[in-house]
């Protein structure tokens, strides 16, 4: 009862909780977690499926899930699906094989695939999905972020630092939250009467998100674009990073001549130059929840069988720092050039 911190435990002295602990470590005892296996019938394991496992999202994020699953004596294995379908199809089978208890799948594209969301209706293995609230499928859990009201947040920032000529860089119509974010984008626009002019929006297509597309995307608006621009919202700050340094070799300081504004707030963005303006999404916290909610439903599924599927959603923060600043009178664009 003591080495397994069983809960009649605590009706045990101290002193004799301490004994037993003591005398295990001078024998260097482990108990059989194969035994342990057979008798509980559960492997203490959970699976984690990434995106992709370069992306800062995902980093943060799994920290969160790791910090849970740790205190709670649980292994994982993790995989990456790399955005790929069948590799995530290999990647399933193979914690399927290891006889995992539950299932954790972190901010996945492949979330709008039908053939991959089918493949998540697995018998008495619970699963909590990071980054998509799956709740009306009835199979899986969920923990999001506002995304909604962050972009409404984001816009409603500069908004107040009177910019009115704002570009944008949409993100994939393959992630989830690309769609919320530009909801939560357009719905304060039209309370304060702003136009979104189609020349000012550029969508995005890699997936994952990089710098490089994002200074792309800023090159191709400095050319297209006769009248400048006074800030940039960006889908995340993986592209608002890239923008920055496409403003700045265009020979635009930011934020005097252009504010740039991400989401997300991952470790970069308070280290680059200048430090990033952004939407903060509480990663560490996300994950610790998806990981809370996975355990509560592995061991409800022991007693009474899986749980009604809930959703924590948490609220995004404002985080200012000095790629922003008010707005400026707007001038001609000066075209881009390499030299």
């Amino acid at each position: 009862m003591v080495l397994n911190n069983r809960p009649l435990a605590k009706y045990i002295p101290a002193s004799t909780k301490s004994k037993i602990r003591k005398i295990a470590t001078e024998l260097d005892y482990r108990p059989n977690i194969f035994a342990r296996y057979l008798r509980t019938n559960r492997s203490y394991t959970v699976g984690i499926m990434v995106f992709d496992i370069t992306d800062p999202y995902c980093t943060n994020t799994l920290r969160g899930i790791e910090n849970s699953l740790n205190g709670a004596s649980i292994a994982s294995l993790l995989f990456d699906a790399q955005n790929k379908s069948e590799r995530f199809q290999r990647n399933l089978e193979l914690m399927l094989h290891r006889r995992i208890d539950g299932l954790i799948l972190v901010a996945n594209s492949l979330q709008t695939d039908p053939s991959i969301l089918e493949l998540l209706h697995i018998p008495k293995v619970p699963v909590v999905v990071m980054g998509r609230d799956l709740r009306h499928f009835n199979f899986a859990s969920s923990v999001i972020v506002n995304n909604q009201h962050g972009g409404s947040m984001a816009l409603e920032y500069l908004h107040k630092l009177g910019h009115r000529d704002i570009v944008f860089l949409k993100g994939p119509d393959s992630i989830a939250d690309s769609k919320l974010r530009w909801d939560g984008i357009q719905k304060f626009a039209k309370q304060v009467s702003l136009k979104i002019p189609p020349d000012s929006v550029v969508e995005l297509n890699q997936v994952p998100t990089t710098s490089a597309e994002g200074l792309e995307s800023v090159t191709a608006l400095l050319y297209s674009r006769r009248k400048r621009f006074t800030a940039l919202l960006a889908f995340d700050d993986m592209t608002a990073l890239g923008a920055i340094r496409g403003l700045t070799e265009s020979g635009l300081q930011v934020p005097r001549d252009c504010s740039v504004m991400g989401f997300d707030d991952i470790d970069a963005a308070g280290y680059y130059n200048p430090p990033l303006t952004t939407i903060r999404q509480p990663m560490l916290k996300m994950g610790d929840a998806a990981a809370g909610l996975l355990l509560d439903a592995i061991n409800a599924g022991q007693k009474d069988g899986l749980p009604r599927p809930i959703c924590r959603v948490f609220e995004p923060e404002l985080v200012v720092r000095k790629s922003t600043d008010v707005a400026h009178r707007i001038g001609t664009v000066r075209k881009y050039s390499n030299s």
